[in-house]
């Protein structure tokens, strides 16, 4: 691993944030000014998700609930539905607990600390980091997948980055690095190096406003890194989703259980097969419709059943007006589409 002397971190700084002052993406809705609010919620949008499609949901987001109160007071319902599409439930689920904490129990008042803010539901070290530096100006490294790439290749850390313990190593290696006059800065613009000139395929390294520091390029060995161990394949699991309509033509819908795999949402009821053979009723789709989480990926063929019982505890019938209403999760907008197209 390499090793900058202080005047070359000093250096790489000066360097770095003049590039982000001239071209940095000071055009992004959540980079207007530095509330907490704003930036927990931009934030929590962008992981797993690309930044163009977040502009549409945040700015969304924002219109109806511009505050922290606002989040903390509106029905979970509203939230699910204003998050719908962007997935990974469970960090509008968080977001909504968090702000709750912050206009309920803290009276509006902000934890400051990149300690403080992990305490908050849902904030996990990366989230934590960048709420510190951008909105509370904490000279902290705030840690994620360009993060990683950035570094990685600029001191040729070798660590798996696949491994819980090499964020420490990452974080011991960059935090002398960090600008203390501008860490917000100094964190957004390695957000827009690594999804620019130090992107993960076809970078443009020659061009990079921080090209002389990249050790891994003059080595000639950027394409090795970050160093990153192969995930195991997702767990296949096939499933029947269960199509009844009423005689009104309403879709029977069911509640799943509050823990696990799309917990809380309304979906078709959906029963476990181990093969195509054992689907019981009228295949509606000549192939599955399929869907990948991060260590499942579903199978699923929709078959027609009369209606026959009253619906269950957790079941019930929405019209399509009902259903244009609720918050669905994406595999279950994949399942009304495969419906319609079929």
């Amino acid at each position: 691993m390499e090793n900058w002397d202080q005047q070359t971190i000093e250096n790489f700084r000066s360097d770095l944030l003049s590039w982000y002052d001239r071209e940095g993406r000071a055009h992004l809705p959540w980079r207007e000014n530095t509330d907490p609010y704003r930036v927990l919620v931009s934030e929590l949008m962008l992981q797993q998700t690309r930044v163009d499609t977040v502009i549409t949901y945040f700015n969304r987001f924002m219109k109806a609930l511009p505050t922290v109160f606002d989040l903390a007071k509106a029905p979970e319902d509203q939230v699910l539905k204003l998050w719908e599409g962007l997935g990974y439930y469970s960090r509008a689920r968080n977001l909504h607990k968090a702000a709750k904490v912050v206009a309920f129990d803290l009276k509006g008042a902000w934890p400051e600390s990149y300690e403080d803010l992990l305490t908050l539901p849902g904030v996990g070290p990366y989230t934590a980091a960048a709420v510190a530096s951008i909105a509370f100006n904490q000279v902290v490294p705030a840690i994620d997948g360009n993060f990683f790439r950035v570094f990685s290749r600029l001191l040729k850390i070798d660590a798996d980055i696949a491994k819980p313990k090499t964020r420490r190593v990452f974080y011991d290696a960059v935090a002398p690095i960090v600008d203390p006059k501008r860490p917000g800065d100094f964190n957004q613009a390695i957000m827009d190096l690594g999804t620019s000139y130090m992107k993960t395929s076809d970078p443009d390294t020659l061009h990079s406003p921080v090209v002389k520091y990249n050790a891994a390029y003059r080595d000639g060995v950027e394409d090795q890194y970050p160093v990153k161990s192969k995930k195991k394949k997702p767990v296949l699991e096939r499933y029947q989703a269960l199509v009844r309509y009423n005689e009104d033509g309403a879709l029977l819908y069911e509640k799943r259980p509050k823990t696990g795999l799309l917990a809380d949402f309304w979906t078709l009821p959906l029963r476990p097969i181990d093969s195509i053979e054992e689907v019981d009723g009228k295949q509606l789709t000549i192939k599955p419709i399929t869907h990948v989480f991060s260590h499942r990926k579903w199978e699923i063929w929709p078959v027609l059943q009369e209606e026959t019982a009253d619906p269950a505890q957790n079941q019930r019938y929405f019209t399509e007006a009902e259903q244009e209403a609720l918050a669905l999760p994406k595999v279950q907008h994949k399942i009304l589409q495969g419906l319609k197209e079929s």
